[in-house]
């Protein structure tokens, strides 16, 4: 077993699938225990049967001021400290203009991709401040150049830039770093579902490849090896920081090809 995270105690939301699931299975490979809140119980249940009974699955609404204190409350009933947390759960729905959105889909993406941040910290920082641990945000690309027809995801991402360098501002006192990783497109169950729905999913798959400037779309592992570095002692004097693990697919004007323009345009409608 590698040791990377050996030993590190690691609540992480959003953990049953896509990113989080990748990263999971990495924190525990480099020696961490992980307590995984998600709200789909049968996926945690699948989880805890790989990783085994050392290691928490919690069914959570992160979005549930009582839920989050109570799942932290057993976290650390179990494993006695707390060393990161790591904010991973989002929702990106629905892909809509700002004016489109109803109010139930704005609250739930600030509930569930914001506030479930301010939740976290706010019933785990004394945990952390105990192991001058480290706090993990998930954010995306798009928080920083936008995207059509998804407005309020982008707000969400956007805040959670801003909250990541003053919550590092804020905590650094207490030797707990505060980051986020931001990834471009990634091939997760969401975005093959995503694409397989669409109207030309071959042209799609091969718009969403060449975006990345290193010239393919990647699985949730290339950000799991990153989250992973952030979270360990490697990491031991990086905080405030966003980090892309985009390919270079936010760099420069990309040239699209012409059989894939309409694709292109299918995406950004």
């Amino acid at each position: 077993m590698n040791s990377l995270l050996k030993n590190k105690i690691i609540l992480i939301t959003g953990g049953a699938q896509g990113i989080g699931l990748e990263c999971v299975k990495e924190y525990v490979k480099q020696g961490a225990y992980v307590s995984v809140l998600d709200k789909n119980k049968k996926l945690l249940e699948d989880i805890l049967g790989k990783i085994g009974s050392n290691h928490m699955g919690i069914c959570c609404d992160v979005s549930k001021s009582s839920e989050v204190e109570n799942a932290i409350e057993k976290t650390l009933l179990f494993f006695g400290k707390l060393d990161a947390i790591h904010n991973n759960a989002g929702i990106a729905n629905p892909s809509k203009a700002l004016h489109d959105t109803t109010d139930l889909e704005w609250e739930d993406l600030m509930n569930i991709n914001l506030k479930s941040v301010f939740l976290t910290t706010k019933f785990g920082i004394d945990a952390l401040k105990k192991s001058s641990g480290c706090i993990l945000n998930t954010s995306s690309m798009v928080a920083e150049i936008g995207q059509q027809n998804h407005a309020a995801y982008t707000a969400t991402k956007g805040a959670i830039n801003s909250l990541t360098k003053s919550m590092a501002l804020d905590y650094a006192s207490f030797g707990i770093r505060v980051n986020a990783v931001a990834p471009a497109g990634v091939w997760t169950p969401m975005l093959r579902q995503w694409n397989s729905e669409q109207e030309y999913p071959e042209k799609m798959k091969i718009y969403l490849e060449e975006i990345h400037v290193l010239g393919f779309c990647p699985n949730a592992d290339v950000v799991a090896d990153v989250c992973t570095f952030l979270i360990s002692d490697m990491a031991r004097f990086v905080t405030g920081c966003i980090m892309p693990v985009t390919g270079g697919a936010e760099l420069g004007y990309r040239i699209v090809q012409k059989e894939n323009v309409e694709a292109e345009n299918i995406l950004t409608k």
